[in-house]
């Protein structure tokens, strides 16, 4: 039974409340009840039990969530809290009705928080916003796919045109998006790994051949030590916390770097064992290292420099030298320079005293198997990319590479991001694909590297890209410098969206919009052949079915592979060798191209119907083969660089809340953080809160620091005393991300650098908003060919 979009209350940050201390344990009975309630709630009993029960099983459908990999052997409950959250909203039978869009304008749409617009219920019909006109309406399946045909081929270039692609998107939709775009003639393929694991990609590309974890799901549990940096596992991936349990009890150590004190890199509580109902759990954490922003590439050269100076005091023990000879070149060069490198300078980027660093080494030498873990708190540094580069020099010189329990393990943040990319979804893929892609489509791909994210925005403003296709996600809230992407989306002629839910960015339009409303993972998939699955690929490299479950909560719905087949015969028919209503009725067809294009997806229909899928070739796991321009892994040197911060000021990161996904706001509590109805919060620590001249609970106005004459604020945020590293402070993320330029960036990656944003406070004279009203403003000269449009910050209520 589907029914109509709920009333839906928007959180009043006048009510915002902030609990005394924050939590030192993650999940427990606290993290089944937060699961299931709202899963109940909005599904049903029968509703829930047919998606939350099948997530993560080998017969069901992968969480549209995470890419944490699944275990062997499935528990009933095989899912945490996030992921359930995820499947309710994308599976509760609530729809959008027709009336909705007469009764609503584009307008008073974007005064609405990203919760209230996602709590509408499900997008089920095409919709249409024309030039001029500030409602969307609906429209027939084949009255929008001739629009955007009609715009494609009316461009002059085919990069006039960006494709996006969200990691959620399945590995058949994504290998036919990319061979849609680049039939079409370009290459813009941004995507949301742009924005994360970027810096990943090149560092681990450069130095081992291979831009993916070198480690196995198994390996977890065998591992002596564990090293996870920039990463909140508790909220952002819970089910890892299972694998860091394994490895506490089988003896192993875990050391987290974080400038933050989480709850889920303090104690554990594993809701499907006694102890974590009853008990107390298990410690995570041996070792906490509380890194300045931007220190953790000095703290890694600091404990190689140990390792180098504990070699020379005891030759032949420390260094794995039969390694390093056999299968490492750089070794001389890196001794050099760490040897040479300055202790004071160390201590002053990572504001660790020396001793905690010796207990990192001590730790790390003891070990023989070690796996370093880390996510978007190292990428999303400018020096990301060198800083990755120390974690694999610091694996390489004991040999943690391509042997059981030890490696490198970049987590991905979103379900498939990784087998997007496997897929083609890259601006910049190498000459082997394209030419395999070629030879199998009968047509010459386009060889110049196209557009990623930044890039692709930076186009839009200009007046270069001028219509701009989503298959998936919400880029306009997700990319940095909020103002100068709402105006660069606002200067393009057609924005089209292939979606679930209603967000920001179909509200941020061109002067033509279109939404186009998809089937979701949970959901069966019925086409002329029957019904079909889609398949993933999860951060450890393993590529499995997904079935979807549950009845879709309308029958207009198409899948992604569906929409992007009949985009493709609307705009580019007959250009290549492609038959693209064969694709749609049959799943496997496009599954045997992939089979001839893709490395390492070779006779794909069988492998994936195996139990469990099959796991990709990885050189340096397998065989210790690295596809280097000398074959041999490459221990680099990295001149050692940190952010100086002013006098005055602060170093601020982005974060999520627990209470979302990604741009996806599931409500306004933070509960690990002790946060409660509000997300207009900056965490300081209570001695730089002294020292500023700031008091806890005091409201503040946040201004970014730079040197391009723009005032980049966010208005009346409430100060909350936090225990955060000193000099640093944290904010909400997408909130904070008006405070980044476009223009900083990780080097070499092009990834925003949120974790590295200059930051100053005064007392604000402004009311706290409402979540409805936007807190941010950008108060900047408007550059010549943008349409006036008020700053969000001076909206009625905001600065009254």
């Amino acid at each position: 039974m589907k029914r109509k979009q709920p009333r839906v209350e928007e959180a009043d940050e006048k009510d915002l409340k902030v609990e005394d201390h924050p939590k030192d344990w993650a999940a427990g009975i606290p993290g089944v009840y937060y699961s299931m309630k709202p899963a109940v709630e909005h599904m049903g009993v029968e509703r829930t039990a047919r998606t939350v029960l099948k997530m993560n099983q080998k017969d069901g459908f992968d969480c549209p969530s995470c890419a944490w990999p699944d275990p062997h052997k499935r528990k009933t409950f095989e899912f945490c809290e996030n992921g359930a959250k995820a499947v309710t909203w994308e599976a509760a039978p609530v729809i959008i009705e027709s009336d909705f869009w007469a009764e609503h304008s584009i307008s008073e749409l974007r005064q609405r928080s990203e919760y209230w617009l996602g709590m509408q219920g499900r997008l089920t019909e095409p919709l249409y916003k024309p030039a001029g006109e500030d409602h969307y309406r609906p429209v027939s399946w084949d009255e929008a796919f001739g629009i955007v045909g009609d715009k494609l081929k009316s461009l002059d270039s085919p990069d006039e045109a960006a494709f996006y692609t969200s990691g959620r998107s399945s590995n058949e939709a994504a290998f036919l998006y990319q061979l849609f775009a680049r039939g079409y003639g370009t290459n813009n393929l941004p995507d949301c790994s742009n924005m994360c694991h970027e810096s990943s990609g090149w560092a681990m590309g450069q130095t081992i051949g291979i831009g993916k974890a070198t480690v196995t799901f198994d390996d977890y549990a065998d591992a002596d030590l564990i090293i996870i940096m920039g990463q909140n596992p508790g909220t952002n991936h819970p089910r890892m916390l299972t694998e860091l349990e394994a490895c506490k009890e089988t003896g192993g150590q875990i050391v987290a770097v974080n400038p933050l004190p989480e709850a889920g890199l303090k104690r554990y509580k594993n809701p499907q064992k006694v102890r974590g109902v009853a008990g107390k759990g298990i410690e995570i954490a041996d070792q906490f290292i509380q890194v300045r922003l931007g220190g953790d590439m000095a703290l890694l050269q600091g404990v190689s420099k140990r390792v180098f100076e504990a070699e020379a005091r005891n030759p032949g023990t420390v260094l794995d030298q039969a390694f390093l000879d056999e299968y490492c070149e750089g070794l001389d060069e890196l001794r050099d320079y760490l040897l040479t490198l300055d202790e004071d300078t160390i201590l002053e980027a990572t504001g660790l005293r020396s001793e905690e660093i010796d207990e990192l080494a001590a730790r790390y030498i003891a070990a023989d198997k070690v796996i370093i873990t880390w996510a978007m708190g190292i990428t999303q540094q400018k020096k990301g990319v060198a800083t990755i580069k120390e974690m694999i020099n610091l694996l390489l010189l004991r040999g943690n590479m391509g042997k059981r329990g030890a490696g490198a393990s970049p987590i991905r943040g979103h379900s498939n991001v990784q087998g997007d990319r496997t897929m083609g979804i890259w601006e910049q893929m190498p000459p082997t694909f394209m030419d395999a892609l070629g030879k199998e489509f009968g047509f010459e791909p386009p060889r110049e590297h196209g557009a990623d994210s930044v890039e692709t925005i930076r186009r839009m403003r200009d007046g270069e890209v001028k219509a701009f296709v989503a298959l998936g996600g919400n880029l306009v809230s997700a990319i940095s410098d909020t103002q100068v992407a709402e105006k660069a989306f606002e200067n393009t002629d057609l924005t089209v969206q292939i979606s679930i839910k209603l967000n920001r960015s179909h509200l941020v339009t061109g002067k033509e919009a279109l939404i186009l409303p998809c089937k979701g993972r949970t959901e069966i998939d019925r086409q002329a052949t029957g019904v079909q699955f889609v398949s993933v690929e999860d951060t450890v490299c393993a590529v499995h079915p997904s079935w979807g479950s549950v009845e879709p909560v309308s029958e207009n719905l198409l899948s992604e592979v569906a929409i992007i087949s009949r985009l493709a015969r609307a705009t580019i028919d007959g250009k290549i060798d492609a038959d693209w209503e064969a694709f749609e009725h049959d799943y496997d067809l496009i599954r045997e191209h992939i089979s001839r294009v893709v490395e390492g997806c070779d006779d794909y229909n069988r492998k994936i119907r195996q139990e469990g899928g099959f796991i990709l070739p990885n050189g340096p796991r397998d065989s210790r083969t690295f596809h280097t321009p000398t074959g041999k892994a490459v221990l680099t040197v990295n001149d050692l660089e940190y952010l100086v911060r002013p006098e005055g000021t602060l170093i601020l990161q982005s974060l999520r809340s627990h209470d979302q996904w990604n741009t996806t706001i599931y409500g306004f509590n933070d509960r690990y953080r002790g946060v409660k109805k509000g997300r207009h919060v900056v965490f300081i620590n209570p001695k730089d809160i002294i020292e500023l001249g700031l008091e806890d609970g005091q409201n503040v106005d946040i201004h970014g620091v730079y040197d391009d004459g723009v005032d980049r604020v966010l208005r009346a945020f409430r100060v909350v005393s936090y225990p955060t590293a000193r000099g640093c402070a944290a904010s909400y993320y997408p909130e904070a991300n008006v405070l980044v330029p476009l223009e900083q960036v990780a080097q070499g990656s092009n990834t925003p650098t949120s974790k590295q944003i200059i930051v100053r406070f005064e007392p604000s004279t402004h009311t706290a908003p409402s979540q409805h009203d936007s807190a941010a403003v950008a108060q900047q000269p408007e550059p010549d060919g943008f349409p006036e449009r008020t700053p969000a910050g001076d909206r009625e209520g905001i600065n009254a």
